[in-house]
């Protein structure tokens, strides 16, 4: 019952907010979310930005990383596979998990306690063979977002500090964090430019029409708030 007051409240405070505008500045959008996001524990922002395109289409799938000013508030465990000499870079540069044989085997018995998945092209022969398991999860290392790569140390580094992954989803719509409630409104305001930014960026050439058609801001138990992004100056030409 106290859940369903505060999350009334919460709609109701959004509601009010946007009475006269369908639509409200993004710093507006992240300061009432913050505001609102009343839980016992450290709530996750959360952007969720449905796109133009057509993810059906190879050319219109939407998917990068972006590494967030103020990171995400998170402690990421990541799992590098490597062999060889890139074993003691991986874990000079903090990586968890590193390795190849025995973690393939543990992932095919179903361990999966990391959160990203890092590899040196030379060993992805044997971890692709862990798609099925990985890739429905989001966890397969991919070239596109860095996650396969030689360079190991300088991938470590930037995931710990707070650099995430989107891709757009089979309806057309990006979910991804962007920090944690008890950051300020400040920081959370520009680590959500930044991740809107490189959305924009992501624009596939074939995307027609409208490309920006929603974005929404919510606390992992509140409501979500619209964001106008006429006012995203540094989207203009991606929306």
């Amino acid at each position: 019952m106290a859940k369903r007051k505060r999350y009334g409240a919460a709609v109701t405070a959004v509601q009010e907010a946007v009475r006269e505008r369908r639509a409200v500045s993004l710093e507006e959008a992240v300061a009432l979310a913050k505001a609102n996001a009343k839980a016992k524990f450290d709530e996750t922002m959360e952007m969720a930005v449905r796109l133009g395109v057509d993810p059906r289409k190879p050319d219109q799938m939407v998917r990068g990383t972006v590494a967030l000013p103020h990171g995400i508030g998170k402690v990421v465990r990541i799992l590098v596979f490597t062999k060889g000499e890139k074993d003691k870079e991986a874990r000079e540069a903090g990586a968890d998990h590193v390795g190849l044989e025995e973690f393939v085997e543990k992932i095919n018995g179903g361990w999966l306690e990391f959160d990203r998945a890092i590899a040196t092209p030379d060993v992805m022969g044997q971890v692709g063979k862990l798609g099925k398991i990985l890739g429905p999860r989001g966890l397969m290392p991919n070239p596109k977002t860095g996650t396969v790569t030689f360079d190991i140390a300088r991938a470590v580094r930037e995931f710990k500090a707070g650099k995430i992954e989107y891709r757009v989803e089979k309806a057309g719509i990006i979910h991804a964090p962007f920090g944690k409630a008890s950051f300020s409104a400040e920081q959370l305001a520009a680590n959500a430019r930044s991740l809107l930014e490189a959305i924009g960026r992501a624009k596939p050439p074939t995307s027609k029409g409208k490309y920006l058609k929603g974005i929404t801001i919510s606390s992992t138990m509140g409501p979500g708030i619209p964001v106008d992004p006429a006012g995203l100056a540094g989207l203009a030409k991606a929306s």
